[in-house]
């Protein structure tokens, strides 16, 4: 078979692998290593994000050194002062925050706050076209987070370096905190200009109300203060302030969060700043604070940082009404002078709280709280105590009499001579009891006692009441001739007023820290210092001081309930130290550099007891003083100090611890038991038969329209 020839014509071109690998396989070999290490790069890349994420969940925050202010409340829970150093900070959880204050943050600052976790990706491209369209930096992209990273951890500096540790701090706090709790620490700690830092401090400071209570309107303006506390704080420059809270209230209505009514009338609304300085806070009890300050440091021992930055609570006893009152009564007692100056003082008797303060007539002027110095003489204030002395001592009774004249008293076993005088040279030139003593202020019947009970003993009396300084055992201790502090004397007159019981006076109850944990809580330390039966008598005789023609009975008109106490007055000082069964109040008056008073000056310490014992008192019913057993009544006859029978010409009721009433009877004997059976206890009547009978004379006795 002939063989097939190929046909003519144009040769056919083979196409072999060959020439393809020759051609393109370098290009192939590249791409994959190129693959390859693109691969190992990603791979590489995710293993470091990740290993970088691991470290950064496994790494703890730094310690954020955020100070927050310290408070002191008063005895109804209300804010009296704030401690801060330069930072006025006060936490408090995000549910107690206005809602509008949330909304207006998150639509102003950050609106995608709970879509992203930390980077607004949207939000920065946002800036960078705005930014490049107007050849600007009009907006930032920072996100509350970011925000919130630099302040807790981070100084201002524009660096890379800052810039780099802000992400890592911003990465972590989403990985550690929930959003709820990123935003409340923001809002807690973001600065809203003039000290204030935290949206507590804010309300209290621009609008004086707590977080929770803010509106709208005030929202919206704190809320864009933040951006430029210089610019857009309503202090500074108000029509800044709202252009900034319409762009807020406008943001607000296009997030759907109000309705553009809602916000045109909240741009309309009228907002009431309280004045920078201002505040409940900025002038209440300025004395009390202080003092308060000094305690807390300086006996408690209470750090002094952790007082200003700790973020503490002090409970204290200041009674608001009660101070208020104080304050009031020394303004207007010290009316129409220029330099006098005034102290008051006031105890709860029965658990030792210290209500009022008032150490001054002008803190603004003068921080001295005279309420504290032991310079002052008492005068005849300090008698009481020598007279209680003297009843417990049993050398002397109510009806102890001693002879009103001028009379020389000779001590040192004869060496020094003693000549004291009454008030003008007024003597009775005859003799009174102590009753009438007290009520005159006579200072040779105290001279009289002195020496007949002993000045050991009387300082003695004077110590287990609570007064600390210095005193000397000489006949002039009668007359109140040693320095003592208002405070020791309403601490004294309050242990008589509470049945013989002192109370240690506390001015604080107890320290919280700022989650609550109690650092101190006081102890009440009470002693019976007093038989509760001499401590009635002597409430008894003081009341008389109220009844007489002295210059506490020419207040007399202003007190509505029973009283007690005893004026005390020196050619420098004069006092009104008393109580009723709720306060014991010590006032003094006078001047600072030991300027002589005058007739109508030295008047002015009753006066602002008379006032401030019944504004303060206003809401508690008049009480009488409770009788305890171990005390009779019984009418005796004032110019014998015997008992007055019925026909005895002229009759006082008068107390006297059981045993000690007199016995000798006035007029006939034989009528003896007919007046004594209308003296309530004569006959050797109980403590508590006797006290039936004397409690409605007293009501009586007290009662006043």
């Amino acid at each position: 078979m002939k063989k097939q020839q190929p046909r003519p014509g144009k040769p056919r071109r083979k196409y072999t692998f060959p020439i393809i690998t020759e051609r393109f396989l370098p290009h192939v070999f590249k791409l994959r290593k190129k693959l390859r290490w693109a691969a190992a790069a990603l791979v590489l890349f995710g293993v470091i994000v990740g290993g970088t994420l691991l470290y950064l969940r496994m790494q703890a925050l730094p310690a954020a050194s955020i100070s927050q202010t310290s408070q002191m409340l008063d005895l109804q829970g209300q804010i009296i002062d704030t401690f801060h150093s330069g930072e006025n900070r006060r936490s408090v959880p995000l549910a107690e925050v206005s809602k509008y204050v949330v909304d207006a943050t998150l639509a102003i600052e950050d609106r995608r706050f709970y879509e992203h976790n930390g980077f607004d990706i949207k939000g920065l491209a946002r800036a960078v076209v705005v930014n490049v369209e107007t050849l600007s930096a009009k907006q930032g992209a920072s996100t509350l987070t970011q925000q919130l990273a630099r302040n807790l951890y981070l100084t201002h500096e524009k660096t890379w370096q800052r810039k780099m540790k802000e992400a890592m701090y911003t990465v972590q706090l989403e990985m550690h905190y929930s959003k709820d709790e990123i935003l409340g620490l923001y809002l807690n700690q973001i600065y809203y200009g003039h000290g204030a830092y935290g949206i507590e401090a804010a309300a209290q400071l621009y609008f004086n109300k707590k977080a929770s209570e803010l509106t709208l309107a005030e929202s919206a303006m704190l809320a864009g203060i933040p951006k430029g506390p210089k610019y857009y704080s309503p202090f500074m420059d108000m029509k800044n302030a709202k252009d900034r809270q319409h762009v807020i209230l406008r943001a607000m209505a296009k997030a759907g969060d109000i309705t553009e009514a809602e916000a045109d009338a909240a741009y309309q609304e009228m907002l009431t700043f309280q004045p920078l300085g201002s505040g409940e806070q900025a002038g209440f009890a300025p004395y009390f604070r202080d003092y308060i300050r000094y305690i807390a440091v300086d006996k408690l021992g209470i750090n002094e940082q952790l007082l200003n930055e700790g973020g503490i609570t002090i409970y204290t006893t200041l009674d608001p009404v009660a101070q208020q009152a104080a304050e009031d009564a020394v303004k207007q007692g010290l009316a129409g002078s220029e330099e006098q100056q005034a102290a008051l003082i006031s105890i709860d008797p029965r658990n030792g709280y210290i209500k009022a303060m008032v150490g001054g007539r002008d803190y603004k002027k003068n921080q001295f709280n005279r309420t504290l110095v032991e310079t002052r003489q008492p005068g005849s204030s300090f008698k009481p105590i020598l007279y209680l002395t003297a009843l417990q001592s049993g050398f002397m009774t109510p009806v102890s009499r001693f002879k009103s004249e001028p009379t020389s008293f000779t001590y040192d076993e004869g060496r020094k001579v003693y000549e004291p005088r009454n008030y003008n040279e007024k003597y009775f030139n005859d003799f009174i009891d102590m009753r009438t003593a007290i009520a005159s202020s006579d200072n040779i019947y105290a001279v009289n006692s002195i020496m007949t009970v002993g000045a050991d003993r009387v300082i003695e009396t004077a110590r287990k009441l609570g007064i600390t300084s210095p005193m000397n055992p000489v006949p002039s201790l009668a007359l109140g001739t040693f320095p003592v502090s208002p405070m020791q004397m309403a601490s004294a007159f309050s242990a008589i007023a509470n049945g013989g019981v002192r109370v240690e006076p506390i001015a604080i109850l107890r320290i919280t820290d700022r989650s609550g944990k109690v650092l101190y809580e006081a102890e009440r330390k009470e002693e019976q210092v007093v038989d509760p039966a001499y401590a009635y008598v002597m409430t008894s005789l003081m009341e008389s001081v109220f009844e007489g023609g002295g210059t506490a009975n020419r207040v007399s008109s202003l007190i509505k309930r029973p009283v007690a106490g005893k004026t005390g007055t020196t050619s420098t000082d004069a006092w009104l130290v008393g109580y009723t069964p709720e306060l014991a109040t010590a006032v003094w008056v006078g001047y600072d550099k030991d300027r002589k008073l005058t007739v109508a000056e030295a008047h002015r310490a009753a006066p602002i007891f008379a006032r401030y014992t019944e504004q303060a008192l206003a809401a508690v019913p008049p009480k009488i003083f409770p009788i305890p057993a171990g005390v009779v009544n019984v009418y005796i006859d004032p110019a014998s100090g015997k008992l007055a029978a019925a026909n005895c010409p002229s009759k006082r009721l008068e107390s006297f611890v059981s045993g000690t009433e007199p016995v000798e009877v006035c007029g006939d004997p034989a009528a003896a038991g007919e007046g004594a059976a209308g003296a309530d206890g004569a006959d050797g009547a109980s403590g508590e038969e006797a006290g039936k009978h004397s409690w409605w004379n007293d009501l009586k006795r007290w009662w006043k329209d």
